[in-house]
């Protein structure tokens, strides 16, 4: 009665923290293209830029997806500063900026 069978032994499944690593660095990745256009907006692209670095190095813990995770953590960090130069540049260049279109108004008359 206790004879042992030839049935196949399944194997447990992969751990969903290996998948979520995996999601993780492609979503980094995806953030880093996009806040290579959304640094114009410093208050989207400094927002995303960081949870881009986050999701950057949570997916770092999947070993096939670490090139992906720093990919998206290096477009991330390019954006960051690049919002960080454009929210400063807006800073200093702002009233300027607003002279310059107050003289335009002026000479045409509003």
């Amino acid at each position: 009665m206790n004879e042992p069978t030839n049935t196949p032994v399944s194997t447990l499944p992969a751990t969903s923290n290996n998948s979520n690593n995996r999601i993780m660095a492609i979503a980094s990745l995806v953030l880093g293209i996009i806040n290579l256009c959304a640094w114009f907006l410093p208050i989207c692209g400094a927002p995303l830029a960081i949870v881009g670095l986050v999701l950057g190095y949570f997916g770092m813990r999947s070993p096939e997806q670490k090139t992906l995770a720093i990919i998206g953590m290096v477009l991330s960090g390019i954006g960051l500063l690049l919002a960080c130069v454009n929210a400063v540049a807006g800073v200093f260049l702002g009233p300027q900026i607003q002279d310059n279109f107050n003289s335009i108004n002026q000479s045409l008359g509003y």
